[in-house]
């Protein structure tokens, strides 16, 4: 692949570039830049992955084909809310990841339900993610519907397209929400530097994203005010609360990517947050086969009750 660098965007550091004009995180651009295999050249010469890029620079790039994964199933326990010959629900523990990905190839929700299920998954989305409809982070607890079968997994595919499925979150953010309920109607795209990221942006492609809030409970401590709140979703983007809460400058309690650094509560929490403070409470669908709406509702877990617990400790 070649690339020239437009005056717009001499002086950006190459792997900034890289991840702006390619499909690459900037982390992984800065692995090819330093791979041993010279993937990466700017005319002809090799560069450190801090080098500034200067109009009219000629880029080669290399990306390696993708290694095939091979999941395998582990038996570790799940957590699970229902299941039947169509769907099965789970409750995802916080640290879990969904499916495989680069660094996280074991340990994962698809290797857990490879070995419950056997081959009685749905195959639409392949091998990495057999039966896998929607996903929530890694650092996100809660319920999710996993398809058994290719005719459920189009007729859930089919509702969370057309935003009829009803899934609402709890979560604890910072600082003092002061209306008890309100709309974020605000279009998300990937983030322009940052890959990995999200971002609200008006560019084109970015797509309408609106998270309804509720106020559950207000905590004014001696680390700052808090607020716990339900979050319905009407849309399904990708970080989309936390993203659209820290838009609104009150960030999740924990979250690592779009927080502002740790606040005193959460350096005192570290060993119980983990990771944002945000559970997956209710899932509401219309059944793919009895065609009748079902909703599945998990407690809140350990860690979401002990941080409640020390909050209301503290304002009393």
């Amino acid at each position: 692949m070649l690339l020239t660098v437009r005056d717009a965007d001499a002086g950006s550091r190459i792997d900034v570039f890289l991840a702006a004009n390619t499909d690459l995180t900037r982390s992984a651009a800065q692995k090819l830049l330093t791979a041993d295999d010279e993937a990466v050249s700017v005319n002809g010469m090799r560069v450190p992955k801090n080098y500034r890029c200067a109009a009219g620079d000629v880029i080669e790039l290399e990306i390696p084909e993708p290694v095939p994964l091979e999941v395998l199933p582990e038996d570790i326990p799940l957590d699970i809310v229902y299941e039947d010959d169509d769907v099965i629900l789970v409750n995802k523990p916080k640290g879990m990841v969904v499916h495989p990905a680069p660094g996280n190839y074991t340990g994962t929700l698809v290797s857990a339900l490879l070995f419950h299920c056997g081959d009685s998954l749905s195959g639409i989305n392949g091998v990495i993610r057999p039966g896998i409809v929607h996903r929530i982070d890694r650092d996100t607890s809660g319920v999710l519907v996993v398809a058994k079968n290719d005719t459920a997994h189009v007729s859930l595919a089919a509702q969370i397209k057309e935003h009829s499925v009803n899934r609402v979150y709890h979560a604890i953010v910072l600082g003092n929400i002061k209306e008890d309920e309100g709309t974020v109607d605000a279009p998300l795209a990937r983030h322009p530097v940052d890959r990995k990221k999200m971002a609200v942006s008006s560019a084109p492609g970015a797509r309408r994203a609106v998270t309804h809030y509720t106020v559950l409970e207000r905590f004014q401590t001696p680390w700052g005010a808090f607020t716990y709140c339900r979050f319905r979703l009407e849309t399904g983007r990708t970080h989309q609360i936390r993203v659209h809460m820290a838009y609104k400058r009150h960030p999740l309690l924990g979250d690592p990517v779009y927080g502002v650094g740790k606040n005193p509560f959460e350096q005192k929490m570290v060993s119980v947050l983990c990771g944002q403070c945000l559970h997956a409470k209710l899932l509401g669908f219309v059944h793919p086969r009895t065609g009748q709406y079902a909703e599945f509702e998990t407690p809140l877990p350990a860690y979401f009750e002990t941080v409640l617990m020390r909050l209301r400790e503290a304002q009393k």
